[in-house]
């Protein structure tokens, strides 16, 4: 407030630092929003009108809406329904039907959804097979992590791959509902290529590094010192927050498995091998997920669902033409998830409640017999 300095400046300047540090990656560039980082990422690889664009149905309106936005053509490819990441092999069904090379996607766009990375080891060797640019979601996502190792039969390697940093451009948002979020909206843009860094740099501002002189057309989209300075104050507990995020799951899991709780009345989140889901929401998955949702909500305990209606049968998208059925991991996804708590400061008591509470919905017969949290210390 002393400084006067309230849209970018020095504070932006030392959080976009510290973000990029904790991404390892040489360029972080604060913008108002994750649907504006987005946007922007597009923007900066020359995404235009006509343009094919693949990206998943069952995510956040943002991500395809920024696809139209610049007159693109969204294209859905379906999802893994462990995963709710997007596919590898139907993406490669897709690509492989495509006859001229003017028909393929420009960019994909894939998204890390509820904190778990998708395969990227497996995307990134089909886009650059295929000459396809990647702009990662990573909207859900900051410090996820996947472990990636070589094929090869000789002497092997691994190394660590985080949310964002793989393609050309990952994109963040600082929502106040995602692990790291603002007091408002804010997003980040990162790239370890020098030459959209500059572009983005230069988009975010109507398209001039000096007032009044413009390079390109861009659009006002910057982030906010003062969200910046509370960004610089959390992200220092990020990673406490986020174990804190990985203890909950995992006691999820145990109380779940003490309750009886199970396939075929319930699924768990399953992280895949060598992933480091941060869990910016624990999704359970029922075919009864509207009636536990009205159960929960009489036993005063929250959820949501991420989300109801996929993109490809959403009516702003009507005019591509997908019906039911195209899409049916997807669809399926939207009709029986269910987001339950999972927030760092979440007490044992407090998820013994929310299991028994669930186990009172399909066994209310034995939902007493469920013994104390005290006994899982």
């Amino acid at each position: 407030m002393e400084s006067q300095t309230f849209i970018l400046g020095p504070v932006v300047e030392a959080f976009e630092r510290e973000v990029a540090a904790f991404l390892r990656i040489p360029h972080a560039i604060g913008v108002a929003s994750g649907t504006d980082a987005l946007l922007l990422s597009l923007m900066a690889l020359g995404v235009e009108a006509g343009d094919r664009v693949a990206t998943v149905s069952y995510t956040f309106f943002s991500t395809a809406g920024s696809i139209s936005r610049l007159g693109a053509v969204p294209v859905f490819i379906d999802i893994d329904p462990h995963t709710y990441n997007i596919d590898p092999n139907r993406l490669e069904d897709y690509l492989r039907k495509i006859r001229r090379k003017e028909e393929r996607p420009k960019v994909l766009l894939p998204v890390h959804l509820f904190g778990q990375m998708a395969d990227m080891q497996a995307t990134m060797e089909l886009c650059r097979r295929y000459g396809i640019r990647v702009v990662e979601d990573a909207a859900q996502a900051m410090g996820a992590r996947q472990e990636i190792s070589s094929n090869s039969r000789s002497r092997g390697w691994k190394e660590e791959w985080l949310a964002g940093t793989v393609g050309d451009l990952g994109c963040f948002s600082f929502y106040p509902s995602k692990n790291l979020g603002g007091f408002g909206d804010g997003g980040l843009v990162v790239t370890r290529d020098n030459e959209l860094a500059e572009k983005v740099h230069l988009l975010r501002v109507h398209g001039g590094r000096s007032k009044y002189h413009h390079r390109l057309i861009g659009i006002n989209s910057r982030l906010d010192a003062l969200q910046a300075a509370v960004l610089r104050v959390k992200l220092k507990y990020l990673d406490r927050w986020t174990e804190a995020r990985r203890r909950n799951a995992n006691r999820y899991r145990t109380l779940f498995e003490e309750s009886g709780l199970g396939p075929p009345s319930i699924f768990l989140p399953r992280p895949k091998k060598g992933h480091y889901h941060i869990f910016n929401q624990f999704v359970v998955r029922t075919k009864r997920r509207d009636a536990l949702r009205e159960h929960l909500t009489r036993e005063g305990i929250g959820s949501e669902v991420y989300y109801p209606v996929p993109l490809h049968l959403q009516e702003c998208y009507r005019n591509l033409g997908y019906q039911q059925g195209d899409l049916l991991e997807s669809e399926l996804a939207a009709q029986e998830t269910v987001a339950l708590p999972i927030y760092p400061e979440l007490t044992l008591n407090q998820q013994w409640e929310v299991v028994r509470a669930i186990k009172d919905f399909y066994s209310p017969q034995r939902s007493q017999r469920l013994r104390s949290p005290r006994a899982l210390r």
